[in-house]
């Protein structure tokens, strides 16, 4: 863990790990606030749709979203449900008896004067998210809480949106054991992944499913804690990165320069790649916390906490270990986690056919579908294939009834079609001609062909390195259907024998 010193302090020293993060001899000490949409029907305290991705403004709203007198908030069981099964994926302890309370500030997207959320006895306790590197951030609490709406700001005045007022959120609050921008995006990604595989948010970041807020200090190894400044609403990763990042090396040099660091807020500029400051930071004795009378406590026994964990998937870091053991390079398996549903097809390929041909399908997803960089749409329009047919195109690959090329061919067919890998084998004409008699025939006319007489002659006389040549005469007199791997070995025999 990369977590040193306490609370208050760095301590006089540091671990190892801990060394290789300092920059100009200060060390970077970051946490992340994450707010998580709950993918609930509706919202938390009212019936309204909660989703509006699309929606007319204020169209997905009820009376209790107005805050209009005498409505009150009616909990939604379906987001404490979700927020529990989040807690299992941050090995989180869940609270037995857990609160809620009114947050105050006054804002045009937050009708009511104050956001419910829970100050005091929040819903998950403590817990640990494993980064694929090895390093481990440890987790706070987290909280749920209900979202405010939206402001779109003009020249000359501003509109209000209230279809996200009431969304139900969790917020996930790290301790402070991040220590650069990459290990920061490493934390946002698998948190992504484990709130998604849990099956807690729709995980879309365009439209704010996940939202990270990032706390940046800097200080001297021995010294206190610097002040920190709150990077607010990044939703994508390399906005994580490069905003910690850039935060971290302007902190150093306000300090260098004999500065002081203020608390405060400040945003994310994309296009000018810096942080703009927005306003003095609030503490937590600004927003006057008191418990919401009108919502009762919620109570969990022990039964009712494993029965709302049941059934739960394998995550992410068992899939890992899953694809290492069987040789899939790092880069597949990235490419395969970014979709829960291929690693499950690639798991059920390993449980039906093997440890080979889950290989083989896995280096296929990982070649065939759109890169990280596509957009999320695109990814959810591939037509995934069964798994019966995923595990008969392993099958005709490994009795190479087709080459491993028009292996991809089929492959990339039948990611938009539901036709089983033969079928449209044979429709593209696509299936190697392994009869003997067959490849034979066309390898006595390549050998007899006048083009091919001075690479013969070459083969005879040792050089090796012209049989691929010859291969490739035989493969386009069969149309590319005949078995490479035959026709080599019977040119071999045949040229070695006159």
């Amino acid at each position: 863990m990369t977590s040193i010193g306490n609370a208050g302090e760095h301590g006089s020293e540091i671990d190892g790990d801990a060394k290789k993060y300092l920059i100009d001899g200060y060390l970077p000490t970051i946490g992340i606030e994450c707010h998580v949409q709950l993918n609930t029907a509706t919202k938390l305290f009212s019936s309204a749709d909660n989703d509006a991705r699309d929606a007319e403004p204020n169209s997905k709203v009820t009376e209790i979203d107005f805050a209009l007198p005498g409505m009150l908030p009616v909990l939604n069981r379906e987001a404490i449900r979700k927020a529990v099964r989040a807690g299992k994926a941050l090995n989180s302890e869940i609270a037995h008896i857990s609160r809620f309370d009114r947050k105050h500030y006054f804002y045009p997207d937050l009708p009511k004067g104050y956001q419910i959320s829970q100050m005091y006895q929040p819903l998950i306790i403590g817990g640990r998210v494993d980064l694929p590197s090895g390093e481990h951030v440890r987790i706070h609490h987290a909280h749920v809480e209900e979202d405010a709406g939206k402001l779109t700001h003009y020249s000359d005045h501003t509109l209000v949106d209230l279809n996200r007022a009431g969304t139900p959120l969790i917020e996930i609050v790290s301790e402070p054991d991040i220590h650069s921008g990459t290990m920061a995006r490493a934390y946002a990604e698998e948190l992504h992944l484990l709130m998604i595989y849990a099956g807690v948010t729709e995980g879309d970041l365009y439209n704010g499913n996940m939202r990270f807020d990032v706390n940046v200090s800097v200080a001297k190894p021995g010294e206190p804690l610097g002040t920190r400044a709150e990077m607010k609403n990044l939703n994508s990763f390399r906005a994580v990165e490069k905003a910690t990042d850039y935060e971290i090396q302007r902190q150093i040099e306000v300090l260098k320069s004999g500065g002081e660091i203020k608390q405060q807020t400040r945003g994310w500029n994309e296009v000018e790649g810096k942080t703009v400051l927005q306003r003095t930071k609030e503490n937590a004795e600004d927003y006057r916390y008191m418990p919401d009378a009108d919502i009762p406590p919620v109570v969990l026994s022990d039964e009712k906490i494993a029965e709302l964990q049941a059934d739960f998937p394998i995550m992410p870091a068992e899939y890992r270990e899953r694809f290492a053991k069987i040789g899939v390079d790092d880069s597949v398996v990235r490419v395969l986690l970014n979709n829960q549903k291929l690693a499950e097809a690639v798991a059920e390929t390993q449980d039906m056919a093997g440890d080979k041909a889950a290989k083989r399908i896995a280096n296929l997803f990982s070649s065939c579908l759109p890169s990280e960089d596509d957009t999320d749409q695109a990814k959810k329009a591939l037509n995934l294939p069964s798994v019966e047919h995923l595990v008969e195109l392993a099958k005709m690959l490994d009795e190479k009834k087709i080459s491993s090329t028009n292996g991809k061919d089929v492959f990339a067919e039948m990611l938009k079609s539901d036709d089983s890998p033969i079928v449209i084998a044979k429709k593209k004409k696509l299936l190697q001609v392994s009869d003997s008699s067959a490849i034979e025939k066309m390898v006595d006319e390549v050998i007899a062909a006048p083009e091919s007489a001075k690479a013969v002659a070459d083969f005879k006389a040792g050089q090796e390195k012209v049989l691929g040549w010859l291969v490739g005469q035989v493969m386009k007199r069969s149309h590319g259907q005949a078995n490479p791997g035959m026709a080599g070995e019977m040119l071999r025999q045949k040229l070695s024998t006159k």
